[in-house]
C-alpha cells in the first residue's frame, strides 16, 4: 500500500504537524464544501489533466518555442465532479484545436470511481433512493438527484439477468424452496408480490443461490415455471426438493424432476399445526409433537401421531392432527434416511435464515417501483451480506477460535454441516443417480 505508507512516512516526518493543529483547532474542515480533501483531490486532478494536456500538445506550459507547434493551450473550463468526500470543482484545461480529450477525468463524466460502488453498497444495505440522497448531501454535500441515484443502481441489471441466466449444474442433491412477500407497486395500487427464491446444494455440499422470481402469489402454478427454468439451465437431476407445505407443489416439482423425493419442512409443518394453539399451550404441544418426527421410521412415527391424537392434546386441539394427517405422505419421505442425513433435508432453515437477511433489507421499503427493483435489491443484498461476512472472516483469521466474532457463509460458498456422511448416505439410497456425478 504505497499510498498509506507515504502518508505515514509523512506524518513521522513532523511535515503535518501544522495541518494537524490547524484540523485540531477546528480552522480545517477534512471534507463537504470547502474541506481539505476535496480540494487536495482538486489539485491533485487538475495536474494530472495539466499533465494529460502536456503530453498531447508535445510541450511544456511556458515553453519558449511553443509558437512552433499547431496547436496551443486555451484557458480553461469549469467542471464539477462528484466524489466520496464532496463535490470537487474542477477547472479542465483545453486546447485551441479542441482535440484534447481527457482520460483522468472523462468528458461528460461527473462522478468519479468510488462513489458508484458507495451508492449501490448503502442500497444493497437497505437504504431507498430518496434515503441515499439525502445521506449523500447531509454527509458529503454532494447533490445528486434522485433519477441519478436510481440510474447508478440501475446499471447492475445486467450482471443480475446474467446471473439469472447463468448455467447450472446437471445434479443439486438437495434444493430447497420458499418465498418471502414483498409490495410492489401495480398501476395505481400497491400489491404483495412474492419473491419465489432456490438454494441449491451441489455435489460438493455448497449451497447457492439458484435464482430470483418474482409473481403476485407464490402458488404451485409458478413454482412449476420455476423448475422449468431450472430445467432449461442445466438442471437434469435432484435427488430431494425440501419445500414448504402449500398445496400442488409436490406435483409440480415432480412434472420437471419426476424422481425427485419432495420433502415438505417439517418446520413449516409444526407452524401450521401450532396456528390455532392457544401461547400458552404451545411449548407443551410442541414437545408432545417432537416424538413424531424423530422416530426411527414411518411405522414408529405414525404411532407416535396416534398416541397424540389420542392425548389430551390431541383432543383439545384435533386441528394439529388433521395438519399432519394431510401432510403425513409428503412429511414421512426422510424417515427413511439416516440421522446425518435428516438434518439436511428435513427443513428449509437454509433459506429461512437467508430469507430472515433479505426480510431486514426489505422491511425499510413502502413498496418497489416494479419487479427488476425487487431483483435487484435482493441480488445486492445477498452479495452485499456474503462480502461483509468475507471481510469480517479476514479480520478475524488467525485468532483462536474462542475469540472470532465472524458469522459463516450465509449462502455463497457454504458447505452444508457434516456433509460427507450425508453425501455418502445419498450415495446408497440414490446409487444409479448420484454415483457418476461422484
Amino acid at each position: 500500500m504505497p499510498g498509506y505508507r507515504a502518508a505515514a512516512e509523512l506524518a513521522e516526518s513532523g511535515a503535518l504537524d501544522g495541518l494537524f493543529a490547524q484540523i485540531d483547532a477546528g480552522e480545517i474542515d477534512l471534507t463537504g464544501d470547502g474541506g481539505f480533501i476535496p480540494a487536495l483531490i482538486k489539485h491533485a486532478l487538475e495536474r494530472g489533466l495539466g499533465a494529460e494536456l502536456t503530453e498531447h500538445l508535445g510541450y511544456e506550459k511556458g515553453a519558449p518555442n511553443a509558437a512552433a507547434f499547431a496547436n496551443s493551450r486555451n484557458g480553461t473550463t469549469p467542471k464539477t465532479v462528484a466524489t466520496q468526500v464532496g463535490d470537487v470543482n474542477l477547472a479542465v484545461p483545453r486546447d485551441r484545436a479542441g482535440t484534447f480529450t481527457p482520460r483522468l477525468v472523462p468528458k461528460g463524466q461527473r462522478r468519479l470511481g468510488g462513489l458508484d460502488e458507495m451508492i449501490i453498497s448503502l442500497y444493497a444495505g437497505g437504504m431507498t433512493v430518496r434515503d441515499i440522497e439525502h445521506h449523500l448531501a447531509t454527509t458529503l454535500g454532494t447533490e445528486l438527484s434522485h433519477e441519478t441515484i436510481s440510474n447508478i443502481t440501475d446499471e447492475v441489471l445486467e450482471a443480475v439477468a446474467e446471473w439469472q441466466a447463468r448455467p447450472l449444474e446437471a445434479l443439486y442433491p438437495v434444493i430447497y424452496l420458499d418465498a418471502i412477500v414483498v409490495k410492489v407497486r401495480d398501476g395505481a395500487h400497491v400489491i404483495n408480490k412474492a419473491a419465489h427464491i432456490a438454494v441449491g446444494v451441489d455435489i460438493d455440499g455448497i449451497k447457492h443461490v439458484l435464482g430470483i422470481w418474482v409473481q403476485t402469489h407464490e402458488g404451485a402454478k409458478f413454482w412449476a415455471g420455476v423448475c422449468a427454468d431450472l430445467a432449461n439451465r442445466g438442471i437434469r437431476d435432484v435427488l430431494i426438493v425440501c419445500c414448504d407445505g402449500l398445496t400442488g407443489l409436490p406435483e409440480a416439482i415432480e412434472a420437471t424432476w419426476p424422481n425427485a423425493t419432495v420433502q415438505t419442512c417439517v418446520v413449516h409443518l409444526i407452524r401450521a399445526a401450532m396456528r390455532f394453539v392457544g401461547y400458552g399451550d404451545r411449548k407443551a404441544v410442541a414437545a408432545a409433537l417432537k416424538p413424531v418426527y424423530t422416530a426411527a421410521n414411518a411405522e414408529a412415527a405414525r404411532r407416535e401421531l396416534d398416541a397424540f391424537a389420542d392425548s389430551n392434546w390431541g383432543k383439545k386441539y384435533p386441528h394439529a392432527v388433521a395438519t399432519w394427517e394431510v401432510a403425513w405422505e409428503r412429511f414421512t419421505p426422510f424417515l427413511a434416511f439416516p440421522p446425518q442425513l435428516r438434518r439436511v433435508i428435513y427443513t428449509t432453515n437454509s433459506i429461512e435464515s437467508l430469507n430472515y437477511q433479505l426480510r431486514k433489507v426489505t422491511k425499510n421499503r413502502g413498496h418497489f417501483p416494479n419487479d427488476d427493483a425487487v431483483v435487484k435489491l435482493l441480488w445486492l443484498a445477498i452479495c452485499n451480506i456474503e462480502d461483509k461476512r468475507a471481510r469480517d472472516r479476514e479480520r478475524d483469521r488467525g485468532k483462536k477460535g474462542s475469540e472470532r466474532k465472524a458469522q459463516g457463509r450465509l449462502v455463497e460458498g457454504q458447505v452444508v454441516t457434516n456433509w460427507k456422511q450425508a453425501l455418502a448416505q445419498l450415495a446408497i439410497a440414490y446409487p444409479d443417480r448420484i454415483n457418476p456425478h461422484l
